[in-house]
């Protein structure tokens, strides 16, 4: 018997292509704009959003027989909260130069449109497993654009991926730079991050002509 019958494989793999939360439902885009300048703080980033949507998709659908609804959106808010406090401390203890470098956007998590929009329109009327495969697609499909326009933004702004050189030596004139290669500065900037985001858009609707809006 398979692990995951076909309705529920369509919960993990819509959301990185014909459903995706960035490119198709508009939603996380600050943080895209925000983080992305290194693929290792897109990386981050990415898996923080799988913890707490996962984590706080199941927490929420335990609960959501016993949440009144007058207050639901406080204690979903309390639930994220919670987790997003626990993923910054791990991050402190772990990864402290690079939660320095995340700063306020760990927290933000909070307000990501997309968890909260989960919360309310899965985890509310569904069981824990199917929850958790919700919240795991939605973060999987979220991440997978912010490491996109993470790999090109490092990539063509600093020349290196994961802070490793990879284009050469900008100063020694090694690799890409001996021909003449600069880098691109203005793809460290967030308005970049726009149109990198824009360019994945054009080629998923180029590529599914049912995804344009009439």
């Amino acid at each position: 018997m398979a692990l995951l019958s076909k309705k529920d494989s369509r919960l993990i793999l819509d959301p990185l292509a014909d459903n995706n939360p960035i490119t198709i439902q508009v939603l996380g885009i600050c943080s895209a704009l925000a983080i992305t300048a290194q693929l290792k703080a897109s990386i981050v980033m990415a898996l923080s959003v799988m913890v707490v949507l996962g984590v706080g998709n199941v927490v929420i659908s335990l609960l959501r027989n016993v949440i009144p609804g007058k207050i639901r959106i406080i204690a979903q808010l309390i639930i994220v909260a919670a987790l997003v406090i626990i993923v910054d401390q791990v991050l402190k203890a772990f990864a402290y130069e690079l939660s320095k470098q995340l700063s306020v956007f760990i927290g933000l998590i909070i307000t990501n449109c997309i968890i909260m929009g989960r919360f309310e329109a899965f985890a509310l009327a569904n069981k824990p497993w199917r929850s958790f495969l919700d919240g795991i697609g939605n973060a999987a499909g979220y991440g997978l654009i912010l490491i996109i326009v993470g790999f090109f933004r490092e990539l063509l702004g600093s020349g290196t991926l994961l802070g490793f050189k990879v284009l050469g030596d900008p100063i020694a004139k090694t690799g890409l730079y001996a021909f003449g290669y600069e880098n691109n500065g203005f793809m460290l900037l967030s308005p970049m991050a726009l149109i990198v985001i824009g360019i994945i858009i054009w080629v998923q609707r180029s590529r599914n002509k049912t995804l344009i809006e009439e």
